[in-house]
C-alpha cells in the first residue's frame, strides 16, 4: 500500500499556526494516529518522517506536527512548556475530528513520549497508546540544562544549547516540568500501553521505560528496541518500531471496512481545509482524498478539480461495467482502461445530440471516452461493449440529468 503526505496547519495553544503532515494510505484507512516528537526536535527528523511512513504503508494515518516554537511552526519556543505541549496535542486531536476522523492511536517520541501518557485520557475516541524511549517523568529533560539551571533560577531565564542549537529556557518552562505527574496519569490511563525503549538509551535510560510499566495497568507490552540509539537514527530501527506498533495496536483499532449497511448510507462530505483558496477534504466513509483546483485558477493544484472527479465517476463506473458484462459472458478479454475528457462544445456541433438538441443552440457539456480493452479485436465484439458502455448507471445519469436538493444542516 502506498501512501501520500498531506501539508496540513491549524493554530496551536497559543494562537499560533502549527505544522503539521498527515501520512494517508492510498487505500483503506484502518484508524487515525497522532505522533509526537521529542524535546526540541521537529515533525520532520528522520525517526518520526520513516515511522509515519510505515504505518501508512499499513493503513494507519498518522498526523505529525511541530509544537509551538519549534520546526515549522510559529509561536515562541520560550514561552511554551509541558503544558502547551498537552494542549497542542489536544488541538491536533479535535483538528482530526473535524476535519477527518477522530485519532484512536496515540505514538510519542522521547518527551513526547511524556505527553501522550498524560494526555490520553482526555482524548475520549484515544483506544491505544504507544511509547518510544519516553521518560517516566517530564522533569527527566531538566538535566539537559545542566548548569543553566542556576542561572534560570536566578534570572529567570537563560540560553542553553539542545543538540547543537541555542535555546531560551525559562523558569516558568522548569517549574511547569517539575509540577507534572506523568506516572499518575499513566496509573489512571486504563488504556492499552506499549511501550518501546532500547536498552542502551544514552539520553533517556531504560529505568524509565520500568517505571512506566510498573505503573500501568494491564493490557501493557514492552518491547526492546536493541542496539538503537534514542533518535533511531538507524533506518531498520525506525521500521523495526513501526511494524510492532502496527501490529499491535490492530488487536484495538477497528478495522476500517465498511459494512454493507454504512456503504448504503454513506454520504461524501467535502469541507474546506483553510489551505489555499479551493483546496477541500473528500470523505467517503474510510476514504479520504483532496479537490483543489489548478494554479492557473488561483488553487494549489494539490488534487483534481470537480469536473476532474466528475470524470473519473463515469470512468471508473464504464469499467466496471464492462468488467462485470465481460465476466457475465464469459468473455476473454484483458485490462480494461477508459480515459475520459470533458468540455464545452456547441451543441450544432454535437454528433450524439438529437435534432431538437442541436437546435435549442448554445454550449453543452461533452465528456468523451476512450475504450482500450485488451483481446477485444472483433468487431462484432467492440460493437457490444460500446453498446454496453452507454448502460453504466453513470452516463444514464448525465445523461438523464438529475435533481439537486439543498438546504443548510
Amino acid at each position: 500500500m502506498n501512501s501520500k503526505t498531506q501539508r496540513l496547519d491549524f493554530d496551536g495553544s497559543q494562537g499560533a499556526k502549527l505544522s503539521a503532515r498527515l501520512d494517508m494510505p492510498s487505500g483503506t484507512v484502518r484508524a487515525y494516529a497522532i505522533f509526537a516528537h521529542c524535546f526540541t526536535c521537529s515533525k520532520d527528523i528522520h525517526a518520526t518522517r520513516r515511522i509515519s511512513a510505515e504505518l501508512s504503508q499499513k493503513g494507519i494515518a498518522v498526523l505529525r506536527f511541530d509544537f509551538t516554537g519549534l520546526g515549522g511552526s510559529g509561536g515562541d519556543f520560550a514561552s511554551t512548556n509541558f503544558s502547551s505541549n498537552r494542549e497542542d496535542l489536544i488541538i491536533a486531536a479535535d483538528y482530526l475530528r473535524k476535519n477527518f476522523s477522530a485519532p484512536s492511536l496515540l505514538i510519542g517520541h522521547s518527551l513526547g513520549g511524556a505527553a501522550v501518557l498524560s494526555v490520553a485520557g482526555e482524548i475520549p475516541e484515544i483506544v491505544a497508546v504507544a511509547t518510544i524511549g519516553a521518560p517516566a517523568e517530564a522533569e527527566h529533560v531538566i538535566h539537559n540544562f545542566g548548569s543553566s539551571l542556576d542561572e534560570i533560577a536566578e534570572k529567570g531565564e537563560a540560553v542553553v544549547k539542545l543538540a547543537g542549537r541555542n535555546f531560551s529556557i525559562r523558569k516558568q518552562f522548569v517549574d511547569d516540568l517539575n509540577s507534572s505527574k506523568v506516572l499518575d496519569q499513566v496509573a489512571q490511563l486504563k488504556k492499552p500501553l506499549l511501550v518501546l525503549h532500547s536498552p542502551i538509551d544514552q539520553t533517556v535510560g531504560i529505568e524509565n521505560a520500568q517505571q512506566i510499566f510498573i505503573a500501568a495497568k494491564h493490557p501493557k507490552s514492552f518491547v526492546s528496541l536493541d542496539k538503537a540509539d534514542h533518535l533511531l537514527g538507524n533506518e531498520d530501527d525506525a521500521v523495526f518500531a513501526a511494524s510492532i506498533i502496527a501490529s499491535w495496536s490492530s488487536r484495538y483499532i477497528e478495522d476500517g471496512s465498511s459494512t454493507e449497511e454504512e456503504m448504503e448510507a454513506r454520504n461524501v462530505v467535502v469541507a474546506e481545509t483553510g489551505l489555499g483558496k479551493f483546496q477541500n477534504t473528500v470523505v467517503s466513509g474510510p476514504h479520504h482524498l483532496i479537490a483543489d483546483e489548478p494554479t492557473a485558477v488561483g488553487g494549489l493544484d494539490s488534487g483534481p478539480g470537480p469536473y476532474d472527479y466528475l470524470s473519473a465517476a463515469l470512468g471508473a463506473c464504464t469499467s466496471m461495467t464492462l468488467r462485470m458484462y465481460a465476466d457475465f459472458k464469459k468473455l476473454d478479454v484483458g485490462k480494461i482502461s477508459v480515459e475520459v475528457s470533458h468540455g464545452k462544445i456547441h451543441a450544432a456541433d454535437c454528433m450524439e445530440c438529437t435534432d431538437e438538441e442541436r437546435q435549442k443552440g448554445g454550449k453543452i457539456d461533452q465528456f468523451e471516452r476512450m475504450l482500450t480493452v485488451e483481446g477485444a479485436s472483433d468487431e462484432e465484439l467492440m460493437a457490444k461493449l460500446l453498446e454496453i458502455a452507454d448502460k453504466c448507471p453513470v452516463h444514464r445519469t448525465l445523461e438523464k440529468g438529475a435533481k439537486v436538493a439543498t438546504r443548510f444542516a
